[in-house]
């Protein structure tokens, strides 16, 4: 019976039929394998054996002491290269590797760090948060309505804001009847052309009465022709107060709904972190203590906030305000104290005063020559 041979190398290296190095996947996992064998550890102290492909182990690393040492043996670490590491993967093993390098082979699945999270679940997320903020800020309405939450005021903040939403509604109906107004004159005014043409038909054809026809007729083109004027500063006064109430003092009380949404989440979030304090203080307690004083916090700084926003709009408001209708008061009192006075020249001068331009009837209309 044969003896085995003493093994004097290190490994076994597979040789083919011809006498050549094997240049196997065998070959490439025993390589890196000694590649990332530590440096204290020798070639006389690791023993590296490949076995064949009807092997069930591939890859075995025996290490220890030399022979004849009393040096007591030691663990190696060994961090494996991409080669070995996927040659491993493919066996069936689970390999968690942190960020030190170092291998750990547990069971179960592969653990990724710092895993980002999908979109799906930072809309769950999303959509948590909004369920929660909402449950609590009507709550918070639903207490201040039935009288048994508390509220933050800001009493001289608070009357500003009533002050506006009053005039707003003055103003609103100052616009409505300023619109009857206008589209009443405009009757008029279409009345009165009509009546005076007709006044100078019949002054043409009814001899005997052609110069009273003809002074009728002159005195309601003259009164037509003043109403158009007056019709048009009407019509600028109803421009600019429209834009005073419809966008300006609007887009201050969309500012103001924010401020009272803010406003309400505050209440909200200060009511849940006082509920918080009122109740014992334990290790479950601590972290929602906490996580509430950081809320409660935010949203004192957003309260704050739109509520400096809003004293800024509602003073730069007031300003622009008072500008607007300081002038168009002034047109609407001259235009109309010139019309009732028949004084013409000054009810074209209140007209130029204040830039306004009147279209001429039919001027839109194309001409004949432009129709053809």
């Amino acid at each position: 019976m044969a003896q085995e041979s003493p093994k004097n190398s290190a490994a076994e290296i597979p040789v083919t039929s011809n006498g050549q190095l094997e240049d196997s996947h065998e070959h490439s996992f025993n390589r890196d394998l000694k590649r990332s064998l530590p440096v204290g550890l020798g070639l006389a102290e690791t023993k590296i054996t490949s076995h064949g492909f009807d092997s069930t182990k591939e890859g075995v690393v025996e290490a220890g002491p030399f022979p004849g040492s009393s040096a007591s043996p030691k663990s190696p670490i060994i961090s494996p290269s991409s080669a070995v590491a996927s040659r491993l993967a493919g066996q069936g093993c689970d390999l968690i590797i942190p960020t030190g390098g170092r291998a750990q082979q547990k069971s179960g699945p592969v653990v990724l760090a710092d895993e980002v999270k999908s979109p799906a679940m930072e809309k769950l997320e999303l959509v948590r948060k909004w369920s929660l903020n909402t449950y609590k800020c009507t709550r918070q309405i639903i207490s201040e309505k039935l009288g048994r939450g508390s509220r933050t005021v800001d009493l001289e903040l608070e009357a500003q804001i009533d002050i506006l939403r009053d005039n707003k509604k003055k103003y609103e109906n100052i616009l409505k009847l300023a619109q009857t107004l206008s589209t009443q004159l405009f009757q008029m005014v279409h009345t009165q052309r009509q009546l005076g043409d007709a006044f100078a038909d019949l002054s043409l054809k009814s001899l005997e009465l052609h110069e009273e026809f003809g002074y009728n007729a002159d005195t309601q083109k003259l009164l037509a022709k003043n109403g158009e004027t007056l019709l048009g500063a009407i019509n600028f006064f109803i421009a600019s107060v429209n834009t005073l109430v419809n966008k300006t003092i609007e887009d201050t009380l969309l500012t103001v709904k924010q401020y009272e949404s803010a406003r309400i989440e505050y209440d909200a979030y200060r009511t849940d972190l006082e509920e918080l304090n009122l109740g014992p203080r334990d290790a479950n307690t601590l972290p929602k203590i906490e996580q509430s004083q950081q809320l409660f916090q935010v949203h004192k700084e957003k309260y704050d906030k739109m509520r400096n926003d809003v004293s800024i709009k509602l003073k730069f408001l007031e300003e622009n305000k008072v500008k607007v209708l300081h002038n168009q008061l002034v047109l609407f009192h001259n235009a109309i104290a010139a019309y009732f006075a028949g004084n013409q020249k000054q009810l074209e001068q209140t007209l130029k005063q204040f830039h306004i331009k009147l279209k001429t009837p039919g001027a839109d209309a194309p001409s004949w020559l432009e129709e053809q």
